[in-house]
């Protein structure tokens, strides 16, 4: 039986190089199925991590405007966020410019929660793009926000963020 000498990603690259769906796919459940695990103490897993992770990390100063910035139906963002409140991470209180709203706000725990999990999802992250060196996984999360943030009309360019460039090398492979 003859075998191929050459890796398995380069007979992948050969043979679905112009399959962008598949490409995204891959990448998507691979990486759902390595931060599930991570996030399984999270109060429902990925969405109840995503949303701590806006509260600490974003502008979003209410309830309505977590839900629309993660596209989460309003109703079931409720639940998320009572859950969360009853594991201590957040915590509701009013708003100081808008009685009628109520801020969704990280706690400590909720904070030091978050800084362990961001550690531990980026490990993931990393042995999920484990084909790609350091600079390169560092440039497609660059290019997967600009991406994201894009159809989302979010402005990045006043994030904060160092502006992402492309090695040479990159471009022509």
């Amino acid at each position: 039986m003859a075998t191929n000498p050459e890796p398995t990603h380069e007979r992948c690259r050969a043979r679905r190089e112009g399959d962008f769906g598949w490409h995204v796919g891959t990448l998507l459940r691979a990486y759902e199925a390595a931060v599930a695990e991570v996030v399984a103490d999270v109060p429902h897993g990925s969405r109840g991590y995503q949303v701590l992770d806006v509260v600490v990390h974003g502008d979003q100063p209410t309830q309505v405007a977590l839900a629309a910035h993660l596209g989460i139906d309003r109703t079931v963002m409720t639940y998320l966020i009572d859950d969360l409140v009853e594991a201590d991470l957040v915590r509701r209180e009013q708003s100081p410019t808008d009685r009628r709203a109520r801020r969704v706000v990280a706690t400590a725990t909720g904070r030091a929660t978050l800084a362990e999990l961001e550690r531990r999802v980026r490990a993931a992250e990393d042995a999920t793009m484990g084909v790609l060196a350091a600079d390169e996984r560092e440039v497609l999360r660059g290019l997967l926000r600009r991406v994201a943030c894009g159809l989302r009309d979010i402005d990045v360019t006043g994030a904060g963020d160092p502006p992402v460039e492309l090695p040479m090398a990159a471009v022509r492979s």
